[in-house]
């Protein structure tokens, strides 16, 4: 039998980058834990042994269960009984198996039942799952949802309901509405408060909630009476167990079937406040979105990993003309790029993974002591370079996974047009990942403040300066033209004072900021292994013509082209 973390040495690349050093550190509090807990670390390289162990673990439960049943639970799904959703057959395995191995609180803390294991491990078992079957990566990651409740709940809801998330118990963020779906300051579902019961009552209905029967859910709802704007929203721990809430509907989707997505009503449900009123959506729920988008990004990984598989395996085996497909330039052209766009998307996922690593930890450090200056500052960079780096994964990791699927669709041929094949699933399952926790658009208008702000072109600046292998220096010199372009890409589109025109070339400029991240992230990972190099060279091959597309497209369009588009 296979193992989805053992045989993906990109993985164990990926778990050994020398920033997991300072993680560590930050995250372990100088080791402290292992007078307390049996299974703590002792060190670095006892940390690091155990990270090691429990992905070995969730591999072999992708390829021994989660994997084999992953066909099932998309042609059976989940359904409503009584106005609760009951799993797919294989889904509820699924659950069981990760609940009797203690996964469910990997990043959570050990005194309410976890393992405080980095993000980034978290993320990497989030990668492996996706793999496996991208509809139950949905559940597994929504319980990441205890982070934020972690972060912003006080001690009381810390004891009473972690415990229960790292015991197995399910997780969902109930945020879009009818009538609110990305506005989500349009969000009207009730708040009132229960003077008598000292509590809060939800009343409304939400659409479109993932694992939507979940046992505790963070609910956005509209606290102040009288508000039509985000300042009138506040964020609600509501509890399955108290009644309430039921599921009027499930929604028969495209792909990712696995994962209930439901709409609820809400009727008089009892909850409580999380934090403090009025910062819902403008704190609470950003939070809470950037660790849902990076899962979207591990998920777009995995489903593209798997894809990359599927398409290598069947060009290998299929023979037409007397040799194998694979052998055909316009086959393995496309192979290789699903390579080197695979690579790219995990080189980027784990950077942001670490980069969030380190500033939450930071957060962490800073509960229990002032933090110096030398670490204020290093949580204040690494906390601006992961909210650079999110919406830059999300957009570029999904949009990567619906071209891969595709690629691979295609390179089986009418085979794989039928549900025989697993590549037909994965097409499907790709198709929403640049859509859900804020569309691919969406995530532009992210990340394009950072083009503006210069966070991209001097983070790009900090990689030029690394010193690489010799071998790499041409691979090097391209992206240092590729830098230098996208700088005067910018500075193009700046110098045209019209606010429509920047909005409309911003996806260009994202992207082309993008290829480089990637190709440089590409880069230090060759100089540190090897096996890196093709897809480094493919990708930065890739990038330099993408971004040469983009300059021409700029340097041929104005403001009066504008109208064009605007009358279509």
């Amino acid at each position: 039998m296979a193992n989805y973390y053992t045989d993906n040495p990109s993985l164990q690349h990926h778990l050994h980058h020398p920033l997991m050093q300072r993680i560590i550190e930050l995250k372990e509090h100088g080791f402290r834990d292992r007078d307390t807990f049996d299974y703590a670390p002792a060190d670095f390289e006892d940390a690091m042994d155990s990270y090691e162990k429990v992905l070995e673990i969730v591999g072999e439960i992708c390829d021994e269960i989660i994997a084999p049943n992953a066909e099932t639970v998309d042609h059976e799904g989940p359904v409503i009984e009584n106005g609760h959703v009951v799993y797919a057959k294989g889904t509820q395995q699924n659950l069981e198996a990760v609940r009797k191995a203690g996964l469910m609180g990997i990043s959570l803390p050990r005194r309410f039942g976890g393992l405080n294991f980095p993000n980034t491990v978290n993320i990497m078992a989030a990668d492996m799952v996706a793999r496996a079957d991208a509809s139950f990566e949905n559940l597994w990651g929504l319980q990441e949802c205890a982070a934020t409740l972690y972060e912003f709940g006080n001690n009381d809801q810390h004891q009473r309901y972690i415990p229960r998330v790292c015991d197995g118990e399910t997780m969902s963020m109930d945020l879009t509405e009818p009538d609110a779906g990305s506005d989500l300051q349009a969000v009207m579902l009730k708040a009132t408060l229960d003077e008598t019961e000292q509590c809060w009552r939800l009343n409304g209905v939400k659409r479109f909630i993932t694992n939507g029967d979940s046992d505790i859910h963070l609910v956005l709802a509209r606290s102040e009476e009288g508000t039509r704007d985000g300042r009138g929203l506040s964020m609600f721990i509501y509890d399955k167990h108290t009644g309430g809430v039921t599921v009027r509907r499930i929604e028969n989707k495209l792909g990712i079937k696995g994962a209930p997505t439901c709409e609820l009503v809400f009727r008089n449900a009892k909850a409580e406040l999380c934090g403090e009123r009025r910062l819902g959506l403008i704190k609470y729920v950003m939070a809470l979105m950037n660790g849902a988008r990076l899962g979207i990004a591990a998920q777009s990984t995995g489903i593209s990993e798997a894809a990359y598989r599927e398409a290598y395996t069947y060009a290998c085996e299929r023979r037409q003309f007397g040799k194998a497909i694979i052998n055909f330039p316009a086959v393995f052209e496309m192979l290789a790029l699903i390579r080197a766009k695979t690579d790219a998307s995990r080189a980027m996922l784990y950077e942001t993974a670490r980069f969030v690593d380190v500033y939450k930890a930071l957060d962490d450090v800073a509960r229990e002591r002032k933090l110096t200056p030398e670490e204020r500052q290093e949580q204040k960079t690494y906390a601006r370079l992961a909210d650079a780096y999110t919406p830059m994964a999300k957009a570029m990791g999904s949009e990567f996974a619906n071209q891969i699927a595709s690629d691979a669709l295609q390179i089986h041929g009418g085979s794989g047009y039928m549900k025989d094949y697993t590549c037909e699933r994965l097409f499907r399952d790709a198709r929403i990942t640049n859509i859900y926790e804020g569309t691919t658009q969406m995530q532009v208008t992210a990340a394009i403040r950072y083009v503006n702000s210069g966070t991209y072109l001097n983070q790009l600046r900090i990689y030029e300066a690394i010193e690489y292998k010799p071998e790499l220096c041409v691979l090097k010199q391209s992206l240092v033209q590729m830098t230098d372009s996208y700088e005067h890409l910018v500075a193009t589109v700046s110098e045209t004072k019209d606010s429509e025109y920047h909005d409309f070339m911003a996806r260009r400029l994202v992207e082309s900021a993008a290829h480089c991240i990637f190709g440089y992230l590409l880069l230090n990972d060759a100089h540190r292994n090897d096996s890196f190099l093709q897809s480094a060279t493919v990708y930065i091959k890739y990038g330099q013509a993408e971004i040469c597309k983009n300059q021409l497209y700029i340097s041929k369009f104005n403001t009066e082209d504008l109208a064009a588009f605007r009358k279509s």
